[in-house]
């Protein structure tokens, strides 16, 4: 398995729209921001305050969109496929130009 940065944001990602482990993902994040133990120390000047800082975008994204989504529901709005190319196709004949 390749380890990198992308691959643990895919996995976070992934797993914080499943519902089923939505609400132990955003209590486990809350809880490393309160918690002393880091991956990167807090001490670290930029380095330290960058990883809380790419979570915590990443938790409030989430989160928001969880927010919309719920609102959308409750309000009973869907969202319209919109027409696609395709539906609207123009037969345009050639002209020679001379």
């Amino acid at each position: 398995m390749k380890f990198s940065i992308e691959s643990i944001y895919t996995w976070y990602r992934n797993t914080i729209r499943n519902p089923k482990y939505r609400w132990w993902v955003i209590l486990g994040t809350l809880l490393y921001f309160i918690s002393p133990i880091d991956i990167a120390p807090d001490f670290l000047p930029g380095i330290g305050q960058l990883d809380d800082v790419l979570l915590l975008t990443v938790l409030v994204t989430e989160v928001s969109q969880m927010a919309i989504e719920g609102f959308k529901k409750r309000k009973g709005t869907t969202v319209e496929p919109t027409e696609s190319a395709t539906d609207k196709t123009v037969e345009v004949g050639a002209v020679p130009i001379e």
